[in-house]
């Protein structure tokens, strides 16, 4: 029988059959950090924080009282020349080099985060002991930057007049030489032309006045300035003694040019108001008298002038320095020499005020050809040669 089932022959269920599947183990949550942990945590965010926040608030207060402190230096005009395509680190250097700033690193980082603009290249005339503020406004030509007072005296010629801009800070004397003989500019400002073989040039017409002028200007912008105020002035004398101008000009063939020429030649020899008329009929009766030749005016300061407008063409110019000499005076190179030379100078050797043009306008009536000084600024007037020799040897 062996065929026979037994009672536990039971079909075997396969392995695993029938289980049901295990539930994925869940990750464990991680515990909360403890309090104390927390406050750490929080301390730690706080100091960086604060760390942070201190050291902005220190670099604003230190960029702060930088941008307002006075650089080292004396008031002076120095000339820096920027280049083009410098960076901010680079002209930063290029003050600290000139002796107007004193940390060009924190000069950079001011520059670099303020409001001004990129520096403007070329030359630039800058103000000794300004702030790095107002270096920043100079360098970027921003219209707020400084103004300073400029006295031009009567009497300055244009080569002075470009010292003074220079030492104030408000032009290079070597731009503004520039612009006041740039042709172009002297026609666009419609500047008569020299009456005789004088270089072209603003001079004479460059009004002495007090003037508020800006650090660093456009030296084209100084001469418009002064030029537009000596043609005011002018216009204004010319409405009020039309028939004095028609009257030189008939007897003389004068036009602006002329009694301006003459004018400066007043302002150099006057000393004293009451003599401006004197002089001026002086130098006039020499050109008018038939019987005083040659017509020669004999002004030491045209000679003067003469070596500083062209130096290179008289030999007694090459070692001047201010004094005029007998040579200087006797050279007939010099082309201004009123001594060598008859009747007016080539131009203007100075820029006359009111005074002096008003004295060409209105000259004393008198018959003097001769003047010497004695002395407080005054002048003896003679009428012959004898009378001012005697006066000479007083």
């Amino acid at each position: 029988m062996g065929d026979t089932a037994r009672s536990d022959d039971k079909p075997r269920a396969a392995k695993g059959a029938g289980k049901a599947p295990k539930a994925p183990k869940r990750k464990r949550a991680p515990s909360p950090p403890s309090p104390v942990l927390r406050r750490r945590i929080r301390l730690a965010i706080g100091i960086v924080f604060g760390v942070a926040l201190s050291a902005a608030v220190a670099l604003a207060i230190t960029l702060t009282v930088f941008s307002a402190r006075k650089g080292p230096g004396e008031a002076t005009g120095v000339v820096v020349d920027i280049p083009k395509g410098a960076t901010k680190d680079e002209v930063a250097r290029i003050l600290a080099d000139e002796g107007l700033v004193s940390n060009p690193s924190l000069m950079r980082l001011y520059w670099s985060l303020s409001a001004h603009g990129d520096p403007i290249a070329g030359e630039h005339v800058l103000l000794g002991g300004s702030t790095p503020d107002e270096l920043a406004l100079s360098l970027t030509h921003a219209s707020s930057r400084k103004k300073v007072k400029v006295v031009i005296p009567e009497g300055f010629n244009r080569f002075a007049i470009a010292e003074r801009l220079e030492r104030l800070g408000v032009s290079s004397r070597r731009s503004f030489l520039g612009a006041s003989s740039d042709p172009l500019l002297l026609e666009a400002l419609e500047v008569p032309a020299p009456a005789g073989r004088g270089p072209a040039s603003a001079e004479g017409f460059l009004f002495p006045a007090t003037y508020e002028l800006q650090v660093d200007s456009p030296a084209a912008d100084i001469v418009e300035r002064l030029v537009r105020e000596s043609n005011t002035r002018w216009k204004r004398l010319a409405d009020e003694h039309k028939e004095a101008i028609a009257s030189l000009a008939e007897r003389f063939g004068w036009s602006r040019a002329e009694i301006v020429t003459l004018a400066s030649m007043v302002e150099k020899e006057a000393a004293v108001d009451d003599e401006r008329p004197t002089i001026a009929g002086v130098f006039l009766n020499r050109l008018a008298f038939d019987d005083f030749k040659p017509k020669l005016l004999q002004s030491d300061p045209t000679s003067g002038y003469g070596c500083l407008a062209a130096p290179d063409e008289a030999p007694s110019c090459v070692d001047y320095a201010g004094k005029i000499t007998p040579a200087i005076n006797r050279d007939k190179l010099n082309r201004y020499s009123t001594y060598s030379n008859e009747g007016l100078p080539p131009g203007p050797i100075a820029n006359p005020g009111e005074r002096s043009l008003l004295a060409v306008l209105d000259p004393s009536v008198s018959r003097f050809l001769y003047f010497v000084a004695v002395g407080g600024g005054r002048h003896k007037f003679s009428e012959t040669l004898e009378d001012h020799n005697r006066a000479i040897h007083k």
